[in-house]
């Protein structure tokens, strides 16, 4: 019987399944992959024939400092919506593009990101990261159309209730396609 010779690829194969098991790197290495999907995947915008038209509701909502809120939603003005967590990969790898976009659009839509976390939890890494976001703990079921157990999902819900965009998994929300839809949306009048 013929022995292998071990190559260098297999010692750097063995050395990255070893610190994926590690939870320490585990997650490093899981936000790294998600970053380099992010680089190249833009968010999808819905066809017209597969937009689906959700009824006006105010989202009940407590904000980072405990204070109860009821955003509109699909209440004539566009609305990005969130759905991520601190611990989810890809949402940490996507939360640098949203940072941005909600630094040029932040004054002209409403930007809700939602996380079911504890709040001290959320407080130290929105701190540690410096994001300036809207962040939000939901205080109500959503409605059905909005239901999605996969995290990030993230919505772009026009003035009029239409998803313009549902993308689960990590993205490029600070695109110029998103830019561009938002710039649209924006600039459309009401119906």
């Amino acid at each position: 019987m013929k022995k292998r010779k071990f190559k260098i690829s297999d010692i750097i194969f063995a050395v990255f399944i070893v610190l994926l098991l590690i939870p320490q790197t585990r997650t490093p290495i899981q936000v790294a992959v998600n970053k380099l999907k992010v680089v190249i995947w833009s968010p999808s915008i819905e066809d017209q024939e597969d937009q689906q038209q959700i009824a006006a509701f105010d989202y009940a909502v407590t904000d980072l400092q405990g204070a109860s809120q009821h955003i509109p939603v699909a209440r004539d003005k566009v609305v990005f919506l969130s759905y991520w967590a601190t611990w989810c990969p890809p949402c940490i790898a996507e939360l640098p593009g949203i940072q941005e976009l909600y630094k040029d659009y932040g004054d002209k839509i409403t930007f809700v990101l939602l996380t079911q976390e504890e709040p001290a939890k959320v407080l130290n890494f929105v701190a540690r990261k410096e994001y300036q976001l809207p962040i939000y703990f939901p205080q109500m079921q959503a409605p059905e159309i909005l239901n999605e157990n996969s995290l990030p999902t993230n919505y772009v819900i026009d003035a009029q209730g239409r998803i313009m965009v549902k993308e689960t998994g990590a993205a490029d929300w600070n695109s110029t396609k998103i830019r561009s839809l938002l710039d649209e949306l924006i600039a459309e009048p009401m119906k």
